[in-house]
């Protein structure tokens, strides 16, 4: 099948993307990490259960986890100064080939005998330095090899890619792990982003074009988050995104134990939740690229709104059959948020400073939902799972009205400033 008839079973909003040599180069590459990834959700605690000294399991699964997420944030302020010089095409490739090369030594070092807890977190975490950068390098580059019209179907793309590799990921890495260790799982891993690393320096045309155009002007401010605190309406996006994926974090913790607790089921009940949840988050990423004549920040708004109300019936005891369509339906109303969140950065950004700001914007927001998962523990246990749950969708709701007042008020503000 040529590709021609076959970008033609898409639908029409994603077609134009398609025409794109560097975006067709890219998007499989992309598509291969993220899939990676989701096995390593698995992964990465099981290795640690398996590794770690006897009654010292939670510890090292905590460890690890955050080893694997949280120092991206810090390499996105200690590393500003060198990596903001760099293309948006260099930093992913460089993020690829770091993560690639210290996740390809896990299944050497367990090869050996030698993957001690210690050296397997110091491994996780030194994998995990640049991957705030890496992803600012990626939405910049789809930014620069696509015209404005097309950015916001691409991010869904990308986005909606992100959301099923929740869904295959998982399953994929339980399915192998019936023959192979999970430190094998890893070195996959690794390999999906080799594979993103070569992709992305084979890139040419456009992404060659913005980076042979000369030195970004770093003189004007110190850094993105500088930037940020000029530009009133990116600075809401991001503090509307924080506080959203703060409010979320007690969901990871409430809901495995309002499984467990309240309804008296096992693990597969929990992993049909998030089954059904990352379905219908890929169905609604899908559809952000559609929303492209709406005015953004009221859809974003809505969104934030849409969710809250998806996990307000888990506090009225309402039965499994109708919190398992809540929980679909809330991840078709979130499925959308993350394109749409990078459109607003990629449409209001200079280009010149798009990936220092995505990289401050995720450093800020790496600390968002495992600050909101930590508290979800003593939520829980002052308040129990059910209304945890309950609350969280409650203060879901609140953030959506105060972040629409502010957004009024500072739109009034403007229009009554003379001329």
């Amino acid at each position: 099948m040529t590709l021609p008839s076959t970008t033609r079973l898409l639908p029409r909003t994603y077609q134009p993307l398609f025409a794109h040599v560097e975006f067709r180069r890219l998007l499989p590459a992309l598509v291969a990490s993220d899939v990676g990834d989701g096995m390593s959700v698995v992964a990465v605690a099981w290795l640690a259960v398996l590794i770690a000294p006897a009654g010292q399991s939670g510890m090292v699964v905590g460890a690890a986890v955050a080893a694997y997420a949280l120092p991206g944030a810090v390499g996105a302020l200690v590393f500003g100064r060198w990596l903001r010089r760099l293309p948006a095409q260099r930093l992913l490739a460089a993020d690829g080939w770091l993560r690639a090369s210290l996740l390809g030594c896990v299944p050497l070092a367990w090869a050996v005998g030698a993957l001690h807890p210690v050296l397997y977190v110091v491994l996780l975490a030194g994998s995990s330095v640049l991957h705030a950068w890496g992803s600012a390098g990626k939405y910049s580059l789809l930014a620069q090899i696509l015209p404005p019209d097309q950015r916001l179907a691409a991010n869904a793309l990308v986005s909606a890619s992100t959301s099923a590799s929740v869904v295959i990921g998982p399953a994929l890495a339980g399915f192998l792990a019936t023959a192979i260790s999970p430190a094998w799982i890893m070195g996959i891993d690794a390999l999906s982003f080799a594979v993103l690393a070569v992709q992305a320096g084979r890139l040419g045309g456009a992404a060659k074009a913005v980076a042979t155009a000369g030195p970004i002007d770093t003189g004007r401010s110190a850094a993105g988050l500088h930037l940020l605190r000029r530009q009133p309406e990116l600075l809401g996006v991001l503090a509307l995104t924080w506080f959203f994926n703060f409010v979320y974090g007690p969901v990871e913790v409430a809901l495995p134990l309002h499984v467990t607790d309240d309804l008296h089921a096992g693990a597969g009940l929990l992993g049909l939740y998030w089954t059904l949840f990352g379905v219908g988050a890929v169905v609604g990423g899908l559809a952000a690229g559609v929303l492209r004549k709406l005015s953004l920040w009221p859809v974003t708004l809505g969104i934030v709104a849409g969710w809250g109300l998806m996990l307000m019936p888990f506090g009225l005891g309402v039965p499994v059959a109708v919190s398992l369509v809540c929980f679909t339906v809330g991840g078709v109303i979130y499925g959308p948020f993350t394109a749409l969140s990078f459109t607003l950065f990629q449409d209001r950004t200079p280009s010149a400073w798009l990936t220092t700001v995505l990289a401050a914007r995720g450093a800020a927001l790496l600390t968002a939902a495992p600050v909101g998962t930590a508290l979800g523990g003593p939520l829980v246990a002052a308040m129990g799972p059910q209304q945890v749950l309950a609350a969280s969708g409650g203060a879901t709701l609140a953030l959506a009205v105060l972040a629409a007042v502010v957004r009024l008020r500072g739109m009034q503000q403007a229009d009554s400033r003379p001329g």
